[in-house]
């Protein structure tokens, strides 16, 4: 008998590194990428989906006059390939109310940041200028709010002495590539789920945090 699969769709703005790390894994995972879709025709990660043989779509945010048009032909492109998830993998458009709507406790994004610290861009210099002595990663459940979701997992780097944002950016994409398709099977193996606004993994509440992972 055929191995059941979860079927994902990735959302992609641009290199794809992290859905690199999504394609690797699926090989020997419980979940399968049904496609790849970009909000920009050139972003390299398309490339890296053509490369397996992933179905891709570009829905190009520019040619339409409003967010809420784009949102609504990214959501049906979507359901073409009907998945259970959407993973957000370096996408660079904020998703409005409607579309997190119509796909609630169905979307997860990774955040270059220890959640609720820093939502938004330029994490890695803003946790250097606060002095922090730790930054890290956030897997999140996606709601109406920037980066506001319930925080499912997370992993931590320490902030060294002499670190540039990109330094500390690379050490932080180090460990985006194991937490994420680690998550990404708990939700396909049915551990996961969203309750109410809340993460829940195994039947139980996670705290603000999420899980610490040391993968």
């Amino acid at each position: 008998m055929e191995a059941t699969h979860c079927h994902i769709v990735v959302l992609i703005s641009g290199n794809g590194s992290n859905l690199q790390a999504l394609i690797d894994s699926s090989l020997a995972s419980n979940f399968k990428i049904a496609a790849v879709i970009s909000n920009r025709p050139n972003a390299f990660g398309l490339q890296r989906a053509e490369r397996d043989n992933i179905p891709t779509r570009v829905i190009d945010h520019t040619s339409f006059d409003s967010r809420d048009a784009f949102d609504s032909a990214l959501g049906d492109a979507i359901e073409e390939f009907n998945p259970e998830l959407i993973v957000l993998a370096g996408f660079m458009r904020i998703l409005g109310s409607e579309f997190v709507n119509r796909f609630e406790g169905r979307v997860l994004n990774i955040h270059p940041s220890l959640l609720p610290k820093y939502p938004g861009i330029n994490t890695h210099q803003r946790a250097l200028d606060a002095g922090d002595e730790e930054h890290g990663v956030s897997v999140h459940f996606v709601t109406a709010d920037l980066d506001g979701g319930p925080v499912i997992a997370q992993e931590r780097v320490p902030v060294l002495k002499d670190d540039t944002a990109e330094m500390l950016a690379a050490r932080v994409l180090e460990k985006e590539h194991l937490v994420y398709p680690k998550v990404v099977s708990w939700y396909a193996s049915g551990r996961l789920e969203m309750q109410e606004g809340n993460a829940v993994l195994d039947h139980e509440v996670l705290p603000p945090t999420g899980v610490i992972i040391h993968p």
